[in-house]
């Protein structure tokens, strides 16, 4: 089989999924600039012709690193699908005459450029100023109107998101936000193109009100989707719309669920609105997850594009929905082997499926009570969830059991969750309904299940099957959810 390098970094889907899926198309060659998650190696290990662990470095020297490593195995394309790693690779598949997301993949990775192309393309986007720097806050609020959402530029998983009524709170946010993402940098999950890259670059942008109950066809969603997508020779290929459920404050995302309960002609402007976005951006050849915020009386807004799939079990949704496997199609791409897309969007599929996002915070907003200790196979799912309904721990995104659940902290976004739950159910309100039945009896359940105490915490207040974890102590790869 042909020889393709596999950047791995934190972030992405689960090897025990993705490898399989590069795997039954090319011959696989990875080179780690992150810890692999060992819990699940004897699943994702048999598919690899050779794996390599190397430091990142950065700039040039991170680049320099994927060429070398990518001659030396042959490979005829380098993918990742990781946020932190998709500008490196960009750079390194330029540099070897390869295909891949192009010259211009900055634009799907730093939000400030990208709204600035977005704005200029006349793509609708929410009224945003650029902070480098406290001295940037007054001149923000002079041109925006209140309250703001203060955004680190290059971070993902809603990571340094804070809401601000005024200068002073922007300022001290800011600050916040710093030392966030100074965090998440030394955690591993930054931008590994520039190790200064996001630490200081920002954006205060003004909060569009979105309105779900004109888009959706039922209560309970989320007031914004993302499309699923690849562009192939910088031609875009949008595949599937997959929802959400409302977002805990600020706007850390709860769970991604397909299908989107939208109406045929909904879905149609979405496609072409996410089509105008892609198409500013100018990619090459890349996936893409685009998402989009709905207003009233069809109002909508770019939130942002990334040159890269959706979330950790995006690819698997739409696999389990839509019957696309959207990695498989990306690799035949990247290879220039035939791909067969759909001519327009897909927006019909059989059954549903979810990601679940384990926050101790409840649908209400308010934080847990107790912080328990997270063991999956100690919850009565069946219990929880609709008959015929699956639910899985993603276990590679899961803190080991017996672990205590973190705190919910807004900065924190996703860097705050315990666990990610893959559910599989026989429709898209049935899966809407399971996710309300466990977000709603969880802390419980979990506080029943821990012995010999819950770990206190300062803050106030037909049958399913479930797929039980390894007994072996898992080492979660990234804070990411459904981004």
């Amino acid at each position: 089989m042909t020889p393709i390098l596999f950047v791995y970094a934190k972030g992405g889907p689960p090897l025990e999924y993705a490898v399989p899926k590069i795997a039954a198309h090319a011959e696989v060659h990875v080179l780690a600039l992150a810890p692999l998650p060992r819990v699940t190696e004897s699943v994702w290990r048999p598919g690899c012709a050779s794996v390599t662990t190397a430091p990142p470095g950065e700039g040039v020297e991170l680049v320099d690193l994927i060429c070398s490593h990518a001659r030396r195995v042959g490979a005829a394309a380098v993918l990742t699908l990781s946020e932190y790693a998709v500008v490196a690779v960009a750079h390194a598949s330029l540099r070897l005459g390869l295909r891949g997301a192009g010259e211009r993949v900055a634009g799907a990775r730093d939000k400030r450029l990208m709204r600035r192309i977005w704005r200029d393309a006349g793509v609708p986007v929410p009224g945003f100023a650029e902070v480098d720097g406290p001295q940037d806050i007054t001149t923000a609020f002079d041109t925006l109107r209140p309250p703001l959402l203060l955004k680190a530029a290059w971070s993902a998983g809603s990571t340094a998101h804070l809401t601000v009524w005024n200068e002073q709170q922007a300022e001290v946010a800011w600050k916040t936000g710093r030392s966030v993402m100074e965090a998440s940098s030394a955690q591993g999950y930054a931008e590994l193109h520039a190790a200064d890259e996001g630490v200081s670059d920002f954006l205060l942008e003004e909060i569009v009100t979105g309105e779900a109950s004109d888009w959706f066809d039922g209560a309970g969603w989320g007031d914004y989707v993302s499309v699923e997508g690849i562009v192939a020779d910088g031609r875009y290929h949008p595949l599937c719309v997959t929802g959400r459920l409302p977002t805990v404050a600020p706007f850390t995302e709860r769970a991604s669920l397909a299908p989107a309960a939208l109406p045929v002609a909904a879905q149609r402007r979405i496609e072409e609105v996410s089509r105008a976005a892609v198409d500013a951006l100018g990619l090459d050849t890349c996936a893409t997850h685009t998402e989009i915020k709905l207003g009233a009386d069809g109002a909508v807004w770019l939130i942002e594009t990334a040159a890269r799939f959706g979330g950790v079990m995006t690819t698997r949704q739409a696999e389990t929905v839509f019957g696309v496997d959207m990695i498989g199609m990306l690799v035949r791409q990247l290879l220039g082997k035939e791909v067969g897309y759909p001519e327009r969007m897909l927006t019909e599929g059989e059954g549903a499926a979810g990601s679940l996002v384990v926050l101790a915070v409840g649908a209400d907003g308010r934080p847990w009570a107790e912080l328990p200790a997270w063991d999956f196979a100690a919850v009565d799912w069946s219990a929880l969830v609709a008959p015929g309904s699956r639910v899985e721990l993603v276990r590679e995104h899961s803190l080991p059991p017996g672990s205590p659940v973190p705190p919910y902290e807004e900065a924190g976004g996703a860097n705050s969750m315990a666990a990610l739950c893959f559910l599989r159910a026989a429709s898209g309100p049935e899966l809407l309904a399971d996710c309300g039945r466990i977000l709603a009896a969880l802390p419980k359940a979990l506080t029943r299940a821990s012995a010999p105490a819950p770990f206190p915490i300062q803050s106030p207040d037909g049958p399913a099957t479930a797929t039980t974890p390894s007994p072996t102590s898992a080492d979660r790869s990234t804070p990411g959810s459904a981004a």
